[in-house]
């Protein structure tokens, strides 16, 4: 896995006077200090700390983006560890027979009622 690659001072700055004080996604006026630069590449799938790879998003946009992030992350791992033979895919299990549980010694059944012998020594 990747190391994460944060901005630095000068490419958050730059970013931020590209975007004029607005969430780059949804055009929200937003005030100083509460925008969020964030990678349009995720670090994870290879995208570098540059100006063109960085773009400034309010907090609402931000949390969708990173949500979003993590699921196409998390399918690259995936995909990787299938293709590299790490974990075997669902389907090729699919086809193996599980072998059965061992049968326990069946016990033999309980009487459902009272035998008449021993009603006539409860009613002495």
């Amino acid at each position: 896995m990747s190391k994460r690659m944060e901005f630095s001072r000068k490419i958050k700055a730059l970013i931020i006077a590209r975007a004029n004080g607005k969430c780059e996604k949804c055009s929200a006026m937003l005030k100083t200090g509460e925008g969020e630069v964030d990678h349009i590449l995720p670090c994870a799938l290879g995208g570098e700390a540059t100006v063109a790879n960085g773009r400034l998003l309010c907090r609402v946009c931000h949390v969708e983006k990173t949500t979003d992030d993590i699921r196409r992350v998390r399918k690259s791992d995936r995909q990787r560890d299938k293709a590299s033979g790490a974990v075997r895919s669902k389907s090729a299990l699919a086809g193996r027979k599980r072998p059965k549980p061992a049968l326990t010694k069946a016990l033999p059944p309980r009487p459902m009622f009272v035998t008449s012998s021993l009603n006539e020594e409860a009613g002495k």
